[in-house]
């Protein structure tokens, strides 16, 4: 067992499920069932265990908080603004992944609900996602 000197940041991975519909682009969210932002929507996420990479552990956490199993994820960004969260010294890791429609989502684990949006009327997001969001949307090249 390792010990240092100085303290080590947490690592999450969040993952932006799109989905087209004949109305355009949706966005899967869930409804955090714990605090912080308790009760305010967010990407499906987590913290990473020792023994994956940012990628599984994007994938881990959508499976335990939706059900819903995905492979094809893209890497929009490290985020890493030292008070993102006000738990402790948090960077994420966030990918998406577009899919070809909306699957059928339960609200799992420490996810009160998930459940689809359209990127129209999205509700207020919890954290730093806005930005998160604005980002996987550029590298999508889709315009505000």
């Amino acid at each position: 067992m390792y010990t240092y000197k100085y303290p080590h940041p947490a690592v999450t991975a969040d993952c932006l499920v799109f989905a087209h519909t004949e109305n355009g682009l949706e966005l899967l969210l869930i409804q955090r069932r714990n605090e912080p932002c308790k009760g305010k929507w967010a990407f499906p996420g987590g913290f990473m265990n020792i023994d994956e990479t940012t990628a599984d552990a994007a994938r881990r956490e959508l499976k335990e908080e939706t059900g819903l199993i995905v492979e094809d994820l893209h890497r929009v960004g490290v985020y890493d603004a030292v008070d993102r969260d006000p738990r402790e010294r948090v960077i994420t890791v966030a990918y998406y992944t577009i899919l070809d429609k909306p699957a059928e989502v339960s609200g799992l684990d420490d996810a009160a609900q998930a459940k689809w949006f359209p990127l129209t009327e999205l509700p207020d997001l919890a954290f730093d996602h806005k930005d998160i969001l604005l980002a996987a949307k550029q590298l999508m090249g889709l315009t505000e």
